[in-house]
């Protein structure tokens, strides 16, 4: 990490130090000269508000998004994220990034947005796709989990992990390769022409790029039209360590069918980490009034669907993320911008999201193009 202190020229410049630009970073640094820049310290954006459930499970279920694209993209879009949950697999163990990775299975519980018999539709939906999904009534979910509720669907393949210790491995790994990170580096203006791009930034010095990637979560510099983004805030809390809780629980995500959903994991250290609430407006999460209400909110949630779980708030936390209509991201050119696409990874799968981004970007700067590009456009 450096600041700026002189105009520099790129193949590739990244806006956002986050996991989203660290993915990129990570893919594009093999064969192109690069600078990430952020305006903040790596990894104290979103990124470390993060809560961390690699889930391939996206936010809108496979039947609701196939009644707003199809089947045939809705199929795409569940396949692709399920696909890049086994890259980030594979990329964390080919570079030995040590972030406390661990395979997890999720348990989607029946909710007040989508009930037993829509689960139960949903998993065979999934299962007819090859998703490894299952449904379970009440009598089963009380039995294996000791849950209450109508029905939920258990489904393998996802992960949990640091996502803090990964975006700074991926970074480390891109200088290695020769890409340069500068931080606390505001862009404060983006021009592009048919050459490529300029960014003017707060240090006077400005960057030339062939090509740009803002990866800057939902903070886009002036000149950067975002359509389609809706910024909501949310809460989120952990417990002291070596939480009690049932043994399931340390191999299982859960999250359920509601709005807003509950939803919780188990992290390597013990703690028990809770989040929700969701709420449509981009700055309620400023208010430390409200992270206070919300957070007894949650836990009211948590007691009433564990009954036997003691949860002590060891930290808690508000921010900002995005959503869209359809639960997937935009990964797209920026419009009436040349050489620059825009990452936002809308919902609750961002991580997974800044997977398939690196991917969708890399292959178009290296001259191809991604099959399932056009289902991240908006």
């Amino acid at each position: 990490m450096r600041p700026l202190k002189e105009a520099i020229s790129v193949d590739v410049a990244i806006v956002g130090a986050g996991i989203s630009g660290a993915f990129m970073a990570h893919e594009l640094s093999r064969d192109h000269s690069l600078a990430v820049l952020d305006r903040r310290p790596p990894l104290t954006g979103s990124t470390v508000a993060s809560t961390a459930l690699l889930q391939w499970e996206i936010d809108l279920p496979l039947t609701a998004l196939a009644g707003k694209v199809g089947m045939a993209k809705a199929k795409r879009a569940w396949l692709r994220s399920r696909s890049a949950v086994d890259a980030l697999k594979r990329i964390v163990a080919g570079e030995r990034i040590v972030c406390g990775l661990k395979d997890k299975d999720t348990l989607y519980l029946a909710g007040d947005a989508y009930g037993h018999r829509a689960l139960e539709a949903e998993a065979e939906a999934r299962e007819a796709i090859g998703l490894e999904s299952e449904y379970i009534g009440p009598e089963a979910l009380r039995d294996r989990f000791g849950v209450d509720r109508t029905g939920a669907i258990v489904s393998r393949g996802s992960a949990s992990g640091d996502p803090a210790r990964l975006a700074a491995a991926l970074l480390r790994r891109a200088q290695e390769n020769g890409a340069r990170v500068y931080s606390r580096v505001e862009v404060m203006e983006a021009a592009s022409d048919p050459d490529g791009v300029t960014l003017l930034t707060d240090a006077g010095h400005a960057v030339r790029a062939k090509s740009v990637v803002f990866c800057c979560g939902y903070e886009f510099p002036r000149g950067v039209p975002t359509p389609g983004a809706e910024v909501i805030s949310t809460w989120a809390m952990a417990s002291k360590p070596r939480q009690r809780c049932p043994a399931w629980l340390r191999e299982t995500l859960v999250w359920e069918a509601s709005d807003p959903y509950l939803y919780f994991r188990m992290g390597g250290d013990g703690r028990l980490i809770v989040g929700g609430e969701d709420e449509a407006t981009p700055d309620a999460h400023a208010d430390q009034a409200k992270l206070k209400r919300k957070c007894e909110t949650i836990v009211k949630k948590l007691h009433a669907l564990l009954p036997g779980v003691e949860f002590e708030v060891d930290y808690s936390w508000a921010g900002a993320f995005g959503e869209s209509a359809t639960g997937l991201p935009s990964i797209a050119p920026v419009p009436d911008m040349e050489h620059a696409w825009a990452v936002m990874g809308f919902g609750g799968n961002g991580i997974t999201y800044s997977v398939i981004a690196s991917q969708v970007v890399s292959t178009a700067l290296r001259g191809g193009v991604d099959p399932d590009a056009d289902l991240y456009r908006p």
